[in-house]
């Protein structure tokens, strides 16, 4: 079973759209593993932004991520990273295929709505900034055997 980190960014909190996003990955069969609406300090944006630090669009994403409230969310299923990016759209909501999160509510690439981890090793090195090993919880749901060979 496959783990990956979802935010709810700034702009979908303050939008209303918190649980229109959730019901996505969970119509999917996606399972939540943990959740909590936190304020990102910027010492946290830093280190989980820090692959695009010394970038022009740098400083504005960690004043962004931390404007407002944000839900992060383990997510888990079979091929979870690749669902949750599927389901998410490209990161330019202009650009998303219509039916995803940002193509459905989006309408510019700083407001993308939505970050996921990108691959395995990235979704394990977000999970534990945002997670204590503790607060994750792995269990089945009566539905399982219908979403899950």
């Amino acid at each position: 079973m496959e783990r990956t980190l979802i935010i709810i960014k700034p702009d979908a909190v303050q939008r209303g759209l918190i649980g229109k996003i959730i019901t996505r990955f969970e119509r999917r069969g996606l399972r939540i593993a943990g959740m909590k609406l936190i304020h990102i300090e910027k010492s946290l944006a830093q280190r989980h932004y820090a692959i695009h630090e010394g970038k022009p669009f740098y400083e504005p994403l960690i004043e962004y991520i931390t404007s407002s409230p944000v839900v992060v969310m383990v997510l888990e299923g079979n091929d979870a990273i690749d669902i949750v990016r599927r389901t998410m759209g490209a990161t330019n909501p202009a650009e998303a295929t219509p039916g995803t999160i940002r193509a459905d509510f989006g309408l510019e690439i700083g407001r993308n709505l939505v970050h996921g981890s990108d691959g395995p090793d990235t979704a394990k090195s977000e999970v534990s900034l945002f997670f204590d090993e503790d607060e994750i919880l792995s269990y089945d749901r009566n539905n399982d055997p219908w979403i899950f060979e």
